[in-house]
């Protein structure tokens, strides 16, 4: 039973872009801290959904 490789889907983007993009609608309203730490979640919350559905099947 050869199973063919497996290639891992990468979930760094959207961290870094929920870094970004946090920071900068959080400067729009004059928070930027808050908004970089609610980007940071909701970016790993969405790279451990890409980690969670990424893996291989037994």
């Amino acid at each position: 039973m050869n199973r063919p490789p497996h290639t891992p889907k990468a979930g760094g983007m959207p961290i870094a872009l929920g870094v970004m993009g946090g920071a900068i609608v959080g400067a729009v309203f004059g928070e930027a801290t808050m908004g970089l730490l609610i980007g940071l979640a909701l970016g790993i919350g969405i790279a451990v959904l890409i980690w969670r559905t990424d893996q291989p099947r037994r």
